[in-house]
């Protein structure tokens, strides 16, 4: 199975349960993975035949920017949805962080895996 990654994605956007954390724009770095089997675009090489990246990333930025989630994992789960938009992602595995959320912590965060098939079981 082959990957396509989107490292190190910068939004900024509502998230957290504290009060403060509901007013205030917040640094939240995202990192996806999505496994895909990229044969097509081995013998067209054309972005039509593969999953474009930069469409994912728009995506993502603007549910992030205007979701307003409690919690990085319901936020994670909501971008692993956004990947499976595409039918050529079969897996996606995305880690969601909130830089210096705790003291003394560089990030925090969590990171989910999920397969199109488990998503459609839930």
């Amino acid at each position: 199975m082959d990957k396509i990654f989107i490292k190190d994605l910068m939004v900024r956007g509502i998230i957290g349960i504290n009060e403060w954390e509901r007013k205030e724009l917040q640094d939240i770095l995202i990192n996806i993975t999505m496994f895909t089997t990229l044969h097509e675009i081995e013998e067209r090489d054309d972005v039509e035949y593969t999953v474009n990246y930069r469409s994912v990333a728009k995506k993502v930025i603007a549910h992030t920017e205007s979701a307003a989630r409690f919690t990085v994992e319901t936020l994670a789960f909501d971008i692993a949805k956004l990947c499976f938009e595409d039918p050529r992602v079969l897996k996606a595995c995305v880690r969601v962080e909130k830089p210096g959320a705790v003291r003394f912590a560089q990030s925090v965060g969590v990171e989910i895996t999920r397969s199109r098939d488990e998503l459609a079981s839930v």
